[in-house]
């Protein structure tokens, strides 16, 4: 038997990104053919960061410019590297996951959230924990099973949870969560609960640590949320008099003056977390506090003060300071849609199987449920260990999954599960099963970016200008910016070249600027710096004078450096500028009209020197890659 499903076809990186027949080719370049959109599409980019727009004509040229360099990056193979195709696999990744997003279902379980958001249900459960054994699973589920049919039959609930139940905060209250509000219990929990009508027990339920049974007591409106402070005194000894004795001197004392609760608070509670706030707990909603609590901070009016109360824990007086009701749709829907998609809960899973379903009928999918129950059969036998991973030419060749001419065998499957062991046989049918649904979206994901590729011209043209401009980057830092950087020579020679070009308004001063302690360490400073070779001179002497001196080479304009003022251009004499020096000379200090080397314009000339390699560049390409305009698509450029 097969199921259509869905199987994603992948495609190349930038020069195969696909286009529409109906998208005209406005130049082919290195007969590699340029779509119109793609042209157009970075010309109004071009155009919107311009005062005005730029003639087609001459964008023509840069356009030209930009794919030769691209052609050439393809050409010298920047395109395959690895690091690169894995960049470009993100970025597609990426860029298709607005896309993927199917709004209509995500809104339509945030309204069913908000709409079980109006209301608390009030529940007991019995709980078993999740064992590591599936055998011991499934004895669960029996036993919860069993049990179920004997609530049906007559026997009292409360009475079971005391005596089965693992979850020991409920079992002594015969399985009561009391009032439970939306988004504070698993999502399958909570949809389980809010589907019963007072009386009735739910099927067996399952939640990501354990297995329930679940029983509606009541149910009424949303209380909304509560900001409140608490003074608390524990009963730790149950001397339940003494305890009471207290707090009624505590609770005398702000009847008198209210202001000072906080005071109190601070002082007296034995809630340490809260009463170094001045006893101010966070919002709380119905579920959060024990019974007693939520009932005398949802009764006390904002702004007043509860008499004592006891709970489980002693003796608590209550300062209500805020309340909320139920928020709106709008207002919750940002967390809502949050929650919904944290991978920890089942509602991710349910987002993703609609995903898998709507991929899947849109693009005509098979899954060959023989080969997968070839798979199950194999793990059955021995659990999922190093046997299961051994070569087994019928399955592994076995087609698994197949869209149009893209088929998948059953061996694509296995080498994606990395290795995995599950000794247990039944969790490793259950891991088999997770794990081809997450390989079935992987591939229903591909196949989508595949279409919207070669179908959403807005799609298509941001992928290509990112991976067209990353290949571009890499290809100006090879043949242009590195070499400007490293090529000390040919900076050298372009600089001798062009000396008349660089030329300065106004003189400079020149030379090494040293800050001393006194004028013993200037004149060992003086000395030394004549032994010492010009090319080596800096660094070696601050090493030999560190912590005694400081050393800046200069070449600045009169008015940047009052010391270099003082010293060369007869300016006021100051105090050096660090504090821990008492003086400060020039080396080799003197005023100069013109650079005399290529290191006192060296950033002017590195550009200089990367534009004239850009042109050289240039040149080479349009002479190596031939370039076709198709003039009639050009006119219809919008």
């Amino acid at each position: 038997m097969k199921t259509t499903l869905l199987l994603g076809a992948g495609v190349g990186l930038c020069a195969a990104m696909a286009w529409a027949a109906k998208d005209p080719v406005i130049m082919t370049v290195n007969g590699v053919d340029v779509p119109k959109s793609e042209f157009e599409y970075l010309y109004h980019k071009n155009s919107q960061q311009q005062i005005s727009a730029q003639p087609i004509e001459e964008y023509l040229d840069m356009f030209i410019n930009y794919r030769l360099k691209v052609a050439d990056a393809q050409a010298a193979g920047l395109d395959t590297t690895a690091a690169f195709r894995q960049e470009m696999a993100q970025y597609r990744h990426d860029l298709a996951a607005p896309y993927l997003v199917d709004s209509v279902y995500l809104n339509q379980l945030v309204k069913e959230g908000y709409e079980r958001s109006k209301e608390e249900v009030e529940v007991s459960h019995i709980m078993l924990f999740k064992q590591p054994s599936s055998a011991e699973n499934a004895l669960n589920k029996n036993k919860l099973d069993s049990l179920r049919n004997c609530i049906l039959n007559g026997e009292d609930f409360a009475t079971l949870a005391g005596r089965y139940s693992q979850d020991r905060g409920t079992a002594g209250r015969g399985g009561s969560l009391g009032y439970i509000s939306h988004g504070r219990y698993p999502y399958l929990f909570e949809v389980a609960a809010y589907n019963l009508q007072p009386g009735q027990v739910s099927e067996i339920t399952e939640s990501p640590m354990a297995y329930h049974i679940i029983k509606s007591t009541g149910r009424r409106h949303a209380r909304g949320t509560v900001r409140a402070a608490h003074i608390l005194l524990l009963d730790r000894e149950g001397n339940d008099a003494a305890a009471k004795a207290r707090i009624d001197s505590i609770y005398a004392v702000l009847q008198a003056d209210p202001d000072k609760f906080e005071k109190l608070a601070t002082e007296f509670s034995q809630d340490p977390g809260s009463a170094r706030q001045g006893g101010m707990l966070p919002w709380f909603g119905s579920g959060q506090m024990v019974q007693e609590f939520e009932d005398v901070a949802y009764d006390t009016p904002v702004g007043e003060i509860s008499k004592p109360f006891r709970s489980a824990f002693g003796w608590h007086i209550i300062r209500k300071y805020d309340a909320k009701g139920v928020p709106s749709l709008e207002e919750i829907k940002d967390k809502e849609l949050s929650r919904l998609q944290n991978p920890q809960d089942f509602s991710y899973m349910l987002i993703k199987r609609n995903q898998n379903e709507k991929l899947a009928k849109k693009h005509k999918a098979i899954v060959n449920d023989a080969t997968l129950d070839a798979i199950r059969a194999k793990v059955m036998k021995n659990g999922l260990d190093s046997t299961f991973y051994l070569a087994d030419a019928s399955l592994d060749r076995s087609e698994l999954l197949k869209i149009g001419d893209k088929k998948y065998a059953a061996v694509d499957f296995i080498t994606e599960l990395g290795g995995a062991v599950q000794a247990d046989k039944g969790n490793a049918v259950e891991y088999i099963n997770n794990s081809f649904e997450g390989f079935l979206n992987r591939k229903l994901i591909e196949a989508e970016e595949d279409w919207l590729a070669v179908n959403n011209e807005d799609y298509r043209n941001l992928y290509n200008e990112y991976c067209n401009g990353s290949m571009l980057y890499e290809a100006s830092v090879k043949n242009v910016w590195d070499k400007a950087a490293k090529d000390t020579e040919g900076l050298e020679a372009y600089f001798n070249t062009h000396r008349e070009d660089y030329k300065w308004k106004e003189p400079r001063a020149k030379g090494i600027l040293v800050q001393a302690k006194n004028d013993t360490v200037a004149a060992e400073i003086s000395k030394r710096y004549l032994e010492l070779p010009k090319d080596e001179a800096l660094s070696t002497l601050r090493k030999e004078f560190k912590g005694e001196a400081s050393f800046d080479r200069v070449l600045t304009p009169k008015g940047s450096n009052a010391m270099i003022d003082n010293l060369l251009f007869g300016g006021e004499e100051v105090k050096p500028s660090n504090s821990k020096y008492t003086l400060y000379f020039l080396l080799d200090g003197r005023v100069v009209s013109a650079p005399e080397e290529m290191a006192d314009v060296k950033g002017q000339v590195t550009s200089d020197y990367q534009e004239a390699l850009e042109e050289e560049w240039l040149n080479k390409l349009k002479t190596k890659y031939p370039v076709v305009v198709n003039r009639k698509v050009l006119k219809k450029v919008k």
